[in-house]
């Protein structure tokens, strides 16, 4: 059994945060939960607008 990243065949990182404190990640990320799916579009897009994986910019390679 996968997580999310399984389940809803992830492929790209498009978008993330950087937190000083692990509370302060979570409390980012409850929020976001709250969001509506265009708040998280144009929260993605603002920086990201061409949906490029950012998983190299982390040392990570690019899974697509």
């Amino acid at each position: 059994m996968g997580g999310f990243t399984a389940k809803h065949g992830v492929q790209r990182l498009v978008w993330f945060e950087r937190h000083d404190a692990m509370e302060g990640a979570i409390t980012r990320e409850k929020q976001l939960k709250k969001w509506n799916r265009d708040w998280k579009l144009r929260l993605i897009e603002q920086d990201n607008p061409q949906w490029k994986d950012l998983a190299a910019e982390l040392g990570f390679p690019a899974l697509a």
